[in-house]
């Protein structure tokens, strides 16, 4: 063998290596293209509006901030359903633009890397997910569809459901909404009940097993071109994720509407009993609310005189999980795992319920 023979493995590899990395680089971007285009034109400017807002923050439908078609107490149920619906539709659509392709953009990412996953201790890898997920700006819904590409991905099961949580129940924004609105031992029991969820993950979640067969693709084709790849696998996952996410986003809207509407109205005489805040927690466990929801409907009921614990019990559960995220994640990690989540999330609701009576 002479020379140039020899050398020309040694060229090849070099090409192959040089275009994975650009591979790499491009859907990096790309990710951060979609985080950049969503915090900086939609998703911050609207949530330091609602916290210059201050107390005269207001909701505009049953479960949502938008109101994009009206609904009156006196129109049909079916009616109010489909309208309430449409409006939750219309407020979670910015998040959903931004969830799917940047899920579809990490899952492109991913399968184009070998680094670790998830981290060999459970603490390190809900504390990633916490640390991450704080600043991304997402309800619990629109976060589901990124928990899910990196789940897929063979991502740390209790890292992105870490992620899924600490997005609505950590970002700096609805703290300080929380601290300004709320009486201080109300928004530490806000801030204290998804950090308790978040410690109890380890034995709430099973650890998923490495996903070994998302490995890096062959590279071994010359005329493979690196734009072309990355638009074409980027473009399948979307569609993959899109599929996977809108019957069930659709099937949570009309859920969330039905539950919504078919519960009294604001009420301020209702009395307090162990029985209520359960029930109260339970449904503030499974309704699926927007970005900051929770606090704005925390506050009106607040303010309008409700029962402190039920306010409470509400503010402690609402926007951490929804009938969304959990029939999700119990798809992918089973319903029994699902179901644990729920309840560990009614259970600390209630327990803040009730022990602000004493407050």
């Amino acid at each position: 063998m002479n020379a140039t023979q020899a050398s020309l493995p040694s060229t090849l590899a070099v090409r192959k290596s040089a275009k994975h990395r650009f591979e790499v680089a491009l859907t990096l971007l790309l990710a951060v293209a979609i985080v950049g285009i969503f915090w900086g034109g939609q998703r911050y400017p609207a949530l330091l509006k609602k916290l210059h807002a201050g107390q005269a923050l207001k909701v505009g439908g049953a479960i949502s901030f938008d109101a994009l078609l009206p609904v009156a107490p006196t129109m049909p149920l079916a009616e109010r359903v489909e309208r309430t619906s449409v409006n939750w539709l219309w407020t979670n659509r910015f998040g959903m633009y931004f969830a799917i392709p940047f899920g579809a953009a990490m899952m492109t990412l991913l399968a184009r890397t070998n680094r670790p996953r998830r981290f060999n201790h459970a603490v390190a890898n809900v504390l990633c997910g916490a640390v991450a997920g704080a600043p991304m700006g997402v309800c619990t819904n629109c976060a589901t569809p990124i928990g899910q590409s990196l789940l897929v991905s063979g991502a740390s099961t209790r890292m992105t459901v870490a992620a899924m949580i600490s997005s609505p129940s950590f970002n700096p924004v609805v703290i300080a909404m929380v601290l300004f609105l709320f009486p201080p031992w109300i928004a530490v029991e806000r801030l204290l009940v998804p950090a308790l969820l978040l410690l109890a993950l380890p034995l709430l979640l099973p650890e998923s097993v490495p996903n070994r067969s998302l490995s890096i693709p062959d590279w071994s084709t010359e005329k493979r071109n690196p734009v072309f790849a990355v638009a074409g696998d980027f473009l399948r996952n979307l569609l993959r994720l899109t599929l996977l996410t809108l019957p069930w986003m659709l099937l949570a809207a009309v859920l969330g509407a039905l539950a919504a509407e078919t519960v009294p109205n604001y009420g301020t005489h209702l009395p307090v009993s162990v029985f209520g805040v359960v029930l109260v927690a339970i449904f503030g466990t499974l309704l699926p609310v927007p970005m900051a929801f929770d606090v704005g409907l925390a506050w009106v009921l607040y303010h309008a005189g409700v029962p402190l614990p039920y306010v409470t019990a509400l503010l402690c559960t609402l926007g951490i999980v929804s009938i969304y995220s959990l029939t999700a994640l119990g798809k992918q990690l089973g319903l029994k795992t699902a179901l644990r989540l729920a309840g560990a999330v009614a259970l600390l609701g209630t327990i803040a319920g009730l022990a602000s009576r004493w407050m």
